[in-house]
């Protein structure tokens, strides 16, 4: 009997501010028992570093993701537990990699934070690097592609963008965190960001509560 074909969930982390949300999705996928294929673009690394002081590097790139992941988003190291197992790294530009190509099985893919220039590199299907090859592969594959856009204001020519890319079929989903769930901690807002992206893309969580149509159900009492 063949073994079961791997069908991963593709994460692109872009150049945005907000690295611990691609880290709170990273660790939500990995505890729902998702497989992740992950691609940090050049820019992303960057932003990890002036953001958490780590730096992603391709050759040591599951101990990086491993210091990251167990990050909270207050800075705290080793506060969280994530087994890496179910993650597969690919070099941003790596373009002969296996997402570059719509016969390589994937469910969908997440952009976790995604940039102005991200969002504009897929709306126009530049394929620049393999975050945007990737994606432009999504939306031809028919998969679903989520884009949590974190940006603040967004120009016009950014939101035609955006709506370019919602009748493409990608889902848009700004990083606003909602405060109905009772958050009394940065990670609360954070993991309200992540479970929305999880919400989108199908994948199963408990990092929110959820409305329940209970006026002041949130309030930490």
């Amino acid at each position: 009997m063949s073994q079961q074909q791997r069908m991963p969930w593709i994460v692109g982390v872009s150049g945005a501010s907000g690295t611990p949300f691609a880290a709170a999705v990273l660790r939500g996928l990995l505890a729902a028992g998702e497989s992740v294929d992950l691609v940090v673009s050049r820019a992303s690394r960057l932003t990890l570093l002036d953001e958490t002081g780590i730096s992603y590097r391709d050759a040591h790139w599951r101990e990086d993701l491993a210091a990251w992941l167990a990050r909270g988003a207050d800075g705290k190291p080793e506060t969280f537990d994530v087994d890496l197992s179910g993650v597969r790294h690919w070099a941003a530009g790596d373009l002969a990699a296996g997402p570059s190509s719509g016969s390589y099985p994937a469910k969908g893919m997440l952009i976790v934070p995604a940039s102005t220039a991200c969002v504009a590199g897929v709306a126009l299907g530049l394929s620049k690097d393999l975050l945007q090859r990737a994606a432009s592969v999504t939306l031809k594959e028919r998969r679903k592609l989520v884009v949590a856009v974190r940006e603040t204001p967004l120009s016009g020519q950014t939101l035609k963008q955006l709506v370019a890319l919602d009748e493409a079929g990608a889902v848009v989903l700004p990083a606003s965190p909602g405060f109905y769930a009772g958050a009394t901690h940065i990670q609360d807002l954070v993991d309200f960001v992540a479970g929305r992206v999880l919400d989108a893309a199908g994948v199963p969580h408990q990092l929110y509560r959820r409305w329940e149509g209970e006026l002041g159900g949130g309030s930490p009492g």
